[in-house]
């Protein structure tokens, strides 16, 4: 399935009956625009026991262990299928809770984040509510790493020549997600984002909790936040629970590869 939540974009494959195993060489050709379907990330869907798991796989191949977008996605495919209007979820950051709340918008429990510099991780003990690096970012993590930078005008931010060279700085290991945001309001924050993995992207869940998150750290909102992407808008909630993050979803389509298309991969 081609599935979206505000242009970022994602194959979701459901695996529930028959196993999905593909080699990194097909994952990447999966990605390409011109060759492939095209995604920022690729969602498995597999059965384990009493949960749904799901598998993310970022554009370049390499995996991310949380995906917000891509699971509000799948819990509302989910909800459709079965009649349900709250579901769990299983993803390699934890159990995760979505629920629809109506309007065709879908909310997901991203869980708490992790602020310590070993959880998130990073490569030395430094604070991270003002990591040593030009411009004072915040260092979240949301299930993967999150770089966040706050800026008078994220809109004129050259994400390439920005954003490129954190994602693969030395203090982030496992490299980062990279988010520049401007306060354009009460609660009420415009962001752009750089994925690992991917580069630009129109929307990211996961990048939206993160900055909401290093928003309150640094006093500049409270917890419940509007978040403007290049894609449209998202809700942040950071509560007791977790970080709620809610918005809507589009299924565009449902289709199954080719063999001459799986073939061409080997």
């Amino acid at each position: 399935m081609k599935m979206h939540g505000l242009g970022n974009d994602f194959v979701v494959v459901d695996a529930r009956d028959h196993s999905f195993l593909a080699s990194h060489s097909m994952i990447k050709l999966i990605s390409d625009r011109n060759r492939g379907v095209g995604f920022d990330q690729l969602a498995v869907i597999n059965k384990e026991d009493r949960h749904l798991h799901l598998v993310f796989y970022n554009a370049d191949g390499s995996t991310s262990a949380a995906c917000g977008n891509a699971t509000r996605c799948v819990a509302r495919y989910l909800m459709k299928e079965s009649g349900k209007t709250e579901l769990s979820l299983s993803t390699n950051h934890g159990i995760l809770q979505a629920r629809d709340v109506g309007e065709g918008y879908t909310s997901v429990n991203m869980g708490a984040p992790q602020t310590l510099w070993h959880e998130i991780p990073l490569s030395e003990d430094v604070d991270t509510l003002h990591l040593p690096l030009p411009g004072d970012p915040v260092a979240t993590n949301m299930g993967n790493p999150h770089c966040t930078f706050f800026v008078q005008n994220a809109d004129s931010v050259d994400l390439q020549t920005r954003a490129a060279p954190i994602e693969h700085h030395q203090l982030f290991p496992q490299r980062t997600n990279v988010q520049f945001a401007s306060l354009i309001g009460d609660n009420h924050i415009r962001m752009r984002v750089w994925e690992r993995g991917v580069g630009v992207t129109l929307a990211s869940g996961s990048s939206s909790c993160a900055t909401v998150v290093a928003a309150v750290r640094r006093g500049l909102t409270d917890c419940n936040v509007r978040i403007d992407l290049d894609g449209g808008r998202l809700k942040v909630d950071w509560s007791n629970e977790g970080v709620w993050l809610t918005g809507p979803t589009m299924h565009v389509f449902s289709g199954r590869f080719t063999s001459e298309f799986w073939e061409s991969s080997t």
